[in-house]
């Protein structure tokens, strides 16, 4: 296993390139992904912003969403972001009709729980697991965790709901850290997918 790991973005809709491009700074190998062919190729995935609704049915049309599943049960190294959260989530509280989600982390996630595109905002969290100072979050539409099982550590707080969480191989934030310029989660999540990378070859 190569010392740089290959780390896909899913590529259905979204903030990609933002994404490639701290995962890139973050010394990973950063590539697109909408094929299922293009999943196997890699040692993690970046599910990005976006609507989740929408990712949902363009995995399904892609023919993408079981061998995301797969992957994900199997330990693929994983992170969302807002929309990426709720594809991780094994439950969501008020999910669209026809929506479907991936699973991988035991939480029940609140779509915009935030509010609307108008009451976007930023803000300074304290991430456990980062060093330094707060990570300044972009929260846009964002969901919130209403509760997490007993295998799920939170990392991050904002007014007293959960906005970063991790299981095992599974990261996901409400907010946007590719938006930033502060490359500090990426970071933490290519430390993720090394540290499976050198499990597995042991």
């Amino acid at each position: 296993m190569s010392a740089t790991p290959v780390i896909g973005v899913l590529a259905l809709q979204g903030d990609v390139r933002e994404h490639l491009i701290a995962l890139a700074t973050a010394d990973a190998v950063a590539r697109p992904v909408r094929r299922p062919e293009e999943l196997a190729e890699v040692d993690g995935l970046v599910i990005p912003g976006g609507e989740s609704t929408t990712i949902s049915k363009l995995a399904e049309l892609f023919g993408l969403m079981e061998p995301l599943r797969a992957r994900v049960r199997a330990g693929l190294p994983v992170y969302g972001t807002c929309a990426g959260m709720i594809m991780l989530a094994d439950k969501i509280l008020d999910p669209r009709s026809g929506q479907e989600t991936l699973g991988g982390i035991d939480m029940i996630v609140r779509r915009n729980a935030f509010g609307r595109q108008n009451e976007s905002f930023e803000a300074a969290v304290d991430v456990r697991g980062v060093e330094g100072d707060p990570v300044e979050g972009v929260f846009i539409r964002a969901p919130w965790v209403e509760s997490v099982g007993a295998a799920v550590e939170v990392l991050a707080e904002h007014e007293g709901h959960i906005v970063a969480v991790r299981q095992g191989n599974a990261l996901a934030t409400s907010f946007h850290p590719e938006l930033t310029g502060d490359h500090r989660i990426h970071g933490l999540f290519v430390d993720m997918v090394r540290a499976k990378d050198a499990a597995g070859s042991l």
